[in-house]
């Protein structure tokens, strides 16, 4: 706690904290429990970084009037780890499939910060890419990209002949109607944050192999991950030093 009053910046692990404020710190050999009095003993221009947070944070950030950066969210940091994610969504791929990516018919759902990455990396593959949008904007753009897009709201027309499914919309999306129109040789690879967009236990019963792969840049590149946390939280801390300087 004496720690706090000095702080310029607070930087927490990638998942923040739990429900009740544990911190997951892989190098500690005690418990570390981050308390909304903790939060109140930070000045109040220093920021709290993490990947993502939780409400717990979230709100104790709030009622302190504490900034709350969460990494994730920014556009800079999910291109970057879109390049990883994809890369792992492939080796998944490969791994569960008796079928070369090379003219296989694939399907993306989402064309957002990952969504692009892995249309491009599985046409860059020689895939045939099929996009699911929801916006007229980005069925433009990803007709333009050479992909076949279609709308979300057609999506159980366009699944009766794909090897791979890729979602990146975290919601519900892949239920059982459209799992039980896909044929029984598609692989599902859901990239959503969890639980994911997929009716998992309907993709069991039907025989339909279905996995959910959250947190893939960590997995696959642990060090890429890092240098783009760390490159992205040198510029930040460093801007908000100057605009300090600056304001005195």
């Amino acid at each position: 706690a004496d720690l706090f009053p000095g702080a310029d910046a607070l930087v927490l692990p990638a998942v923040g904290t739990d429900d009740d404020g544990t911190i997951p710190a892989v190098f500690s050999d005690r418990e570390l429990i981050l308390t909304e009095e903790h939060i109140a003993l930070l000045p109040k221009h220093c920021k709290v970084y993490t990947g993502m947070a939780k409400p717990y944070l979230r709100e104790a950030c709030q009622r302190q009037s504490i900034a709350l950066v969460e990494l994730f969210d920014r556009d800079d940091v999910a291109i970057y780890n879109s390049i990883p994610t994809a890369e792992g969504a492939v080796m998944m791929a490969i791994q569960h499939t008796d079928i070369t990516i090379h003219s296989s018919s694939c399907m993306v759902l989402g064309i957002g910060r990952t969504g692009m990455t892995m249309a491009r990396t599985l046409q860059g593959l020689g895939a045939k890419v099929k996009v699911g949008v929801r916006r007229e904007e980005h069925f433009a753009r990803a007709l333009e990209m050479g992909f076949e897009p279609f709308y979300i709201t057609d999506l159980q027309q366009h699944v009766s002949n794909i090897d791979l499914l890729f979602n990146t919309i975290p919601t519900m999306i892949v239920t059982a109607q459209i799992i039980a129109n896909l044929p029984s040789r598609a692989v599902i690879i859901d990239l959503a944050s969890k639980p994911g967009g997929t009716d998992f236990r309907f993709a069991e019963k039907r025989g339909i192999k279905a996995l959910l792969a959250p947190g893939l840049p960590g997995i696959v590149a642990p060090k890429t991950a890092g240098r783009i946390i760390a490159d992205c939280l040198s510029r930040l801390i460093t801007e908000d030093t100057r605009q300090r300087g600056n304001a005195q």
